[in-house]
């Protein structure tokens, strides 16, 4: 087990498996899991030559579980830290959900030679939430639900969310994997409880639209046109026309949680747009 440690004294649990001289592509999990949710990425992308990393967010996994400090701009600070910490350098970013805003916020800001390409995986970019500036969003009184649903019972709360929208495994004829939803609850459930709350504000509320628009290098937007958390039309269909590199793929029918239900063709997706 690998732990770095940041400025404020928060660590940060990660994995880093392959060659140290090989392309590194680090992995950025959604809320409210772990490094773990990318274990059978890693597992492929390690088979193919690269070298693999995914860490824990701070308040989330095996991270300290931090009771300030769970915002975008403090998760990018942390990424930053990390990165420098490692010297990595023409590295892949690849993000799902929560960890694709990550990733936006990220990239726009990395030194130059860090950054080969980014992927945003149903991604949360370029803002969820609805306002006066994004009447198409997601209402707060949907997130204040979550952060309702989460202080009064998130043990509950957590496995209702795996065993229906975010695999999909609430739509008729789905096949459901129990392992999975039992996986999905026991990632969430190790993390912090303030941590999470907070970062419902954090992937609902943050505002990406000038990170995408300052993002230099190749992007592959990824997203099913079935995700029932965060939409196609908010996210995806808006983010890659920020993008000044952009790719768009629409996987038809397939869920939120489709790097675990639809691994095979996700995976050998990825894996052309990053040797391309």
């Amino acid at each position: 087990m690998a732990f770095f440690t940041t400025k404020d004294g928060v660590q940060i649990f990660y994995k880093d498996w392959g060659p140290k001289e090989a392309q590194p592509i680090v992995f950025h999990h959604g809320w409210p899991l772990s490094a773990d949710d990318w274990d059978t990425q890693m597992l492929y992308f390690l088979a193919h030559g690269f070298r693999v990393i995914a860490h824990d967010r701070r308040g989330h996994g095996r991270s300290t579980q931090t009771d300030t400090g769970n915002d975008m701009d403090t998760y990018v600070a942390d990424l930053i830290e990390f990165t420098d910490h490692l010297n990595l350098k023409n590295a892949v970013h690849i993000g799902h959900s929560t960890g694709g805003g990550e990733v936006a916020r990220y990239v726009a800001r990395a030194r130059p030679g860090r950054v080969a390409k980014a992927v945003l995986v149903g991604a949360v970019p370029p803002i969820m939430v609805r306002s006066d500036k994004n009447r198409k969003g997601t209402p707060i009184a949907a997130f204040d639900g979550l952060r309702s649903a989460l202080a009064a019972n998130r043990a509950q709360f957590y496995l209702d969310l795996a065993s229906g929208p975010f695999y999909g495994f609430n739509r008729e004829d789905a096949k459901i994997y129990p392992g999975t939803i039992q996986n999905w609850w026991r990632q969430g459930m190790i993390g912090g409880a303030k941590a999470h709350y907070d970062c419902i504000a954090a992937f609902s509320e943050t505002d990406f639209t000038e990170d995408l628009k300052a993002i230099s290098v190749p992007t592959l937007v990824m997203h099913g046109d079935d995700d029932q958390i965060v939409p196609i039309a908010d996210a995806a269909e808006l983010s890659i026309k920020l993008l000044k590199h952009g790719e768009l793929k629409v996987y038809k029918g397939y869920p939120h949680g489709m790097l675990t239900t639809h691994a095979d063709v996700l995976n050998p997706d990825l894996l052309a747009f990053i040797k391309a």
